[in-house]
């Protein structure tokens, strides 16, 4: 497991400390692992993401962190005060499902202000709140329609204002915009960092589409199969993944067998058929290990036709224009498949099925992975 970095804003305190948390459901002994000795440090005014496929225990740890599931061993700190055991509803913490849960009776405002009606606020401070939180999420005009006939998008906004209302100290969200359209969940990205930074409050985001992470997110925790694998911020989890499965989860990749071995000069080279070589300065792990493998990513890449010395020799199997560019899929000596990523539109014509190309690599940016 990677050790989590600082992360969050300089200064801000620790909001959410995860320490050495495990679950597992069934039979003991012979259940299914939830959480495998789990630990992440969340900083306060922070928006943090689990990301990881279907099953690998991230949506386990937020109800944990919500109350709604209790950990067989470890520690759940909010702000130093050990919560693991206290019940959901003595927690200063609020979640956002999937299924947003209004009520459909009643106004979109009495929707919104319905905790702190639970909370015997005095109600010239539900309505200033409620007005506030309205104005937060852009739905002052639609106070008193009912949420039974407002929109998908406007009904999620609903939902996230009425979870901010009672100000808590932390919000979980889980996968709230996977219900949303895709031009509308995008949309719904950007409104919802907005929204994190205007209240400072922190957001604990679970989701399975690396796209939303990269995009929202401060710093991410990739988890597989009950583990915390990497923690990073999105350009360090994309530009230097831990292992392979982040390599691959995050975004595209290529991988590329290669042949491990020291230069003249005694530094760490990884080798390919066709006279391409790179060196590492930080690869020791891999000075005896002949099962490595470099992660390449499409975008990293640049193929011209024919073959020349010191680049990647690989044969076009398609061309494809992708408005912005080209992708062209290849296949090298050994059968492995790569692709390339290029800007320039107008080089489509350059290349057809069955020609060879040689292919660079942006320095620095070939990544040497466990296989």
């Amino acid at each position: 497991m990677i050790a989590a970095t600082d992360g969050g804003r300089v200064g801000d305190p620790t909001a959410v400390e995860i320490r050495s948390l495990s679950k597992t459901f069934g039979v003991p002994g012979a259940g299914v692992i939830a959480l495998d000795d789990a630990s992440i440090r969340i900083r306060a005014n922070e928006f943090f993401t689990l990301l990881g496929p279907s099953g690998c225990g991230k949506t386990t740890l937020l109800r944990m962190i919500a109350g709604f599931e209790y950990p067989d061993a470890g520690q759940i700190l909010l702000y130093g005060e050990d919560i693991a055991m206290l019940p959901p509803f003595k927690r200063p913490i609020n979640t956002v499902f999937q299924s947003y849960a209004l009520f459909p009776h009643k106004s979109v405002a009495e929707n919104v202000g319905f905790g702190l009606k639970m909370q015997h606020r005095p109600k010239a401070e539900i309505d200033a709140r409620v007005t506030e939180m309205l104005r937060l999420v852009r739905l002052e005009e639609l106070r008193d329609r009912r949420t039974s006939q407002i929109s998908g998008g406007q009904q999620q906004r609903v939902a996230l204002a009425r979870a901010l209302a009672p100000s808590p100290k932390v919000l979980l969200l889980d996968e709230p915009l996977s219900a949303l359209d895709y031009k509308l969940r995008k949309e719904m990205q950007i409104e919802l960092k907005r929204m994190q930074h205007e209240t400072g409050i922190t957001f604990i985001f679970v989701t399975h589409d690396q796209e939303e992470a990269l995009t929202m997110s401060d710093r991410i925790a990739v988890m597989d199969k009950g583990r915390v694998l990497q923690i990073g911020t999105p350009r360090e989890i994309y530009g230097r993944p831990a292992d392979r499965f982040v390599a691959g989860f995050i975004g595209e990749t290529n991988f590329v067998p290669c042949e491990i071995a020291r230069d003249g000069a005694g530094k760490i080279v990884a080798r390919l058929d066709g006279g391409f070589t790179v060196g590492f300065d930080d690869a020791a792990a891999f000075a005896d290990r002949t099962n490595a493998i470099l992660s390449i990513r499409p975008e990293h890449a640049r193929a011209v036709p024919g073959r020349q010395n010191g680049t990647i020799h690989a044969t076009i199997e398609t061309v494809i224009f992708v408005g912005t560019g080209i992708q062209l899929h290849t296949r090298l000596s050994d059968g492995s498949s790569f692709m390339v990523r290029q800007p320039d539109a107008d080089s489509e014509g350059q290349f057809a099925s069955g020609q060879p190309v040689s292919i660079a690599v942006n320095d620095g940016a070939a990544r040497l992975l466990r296989n």
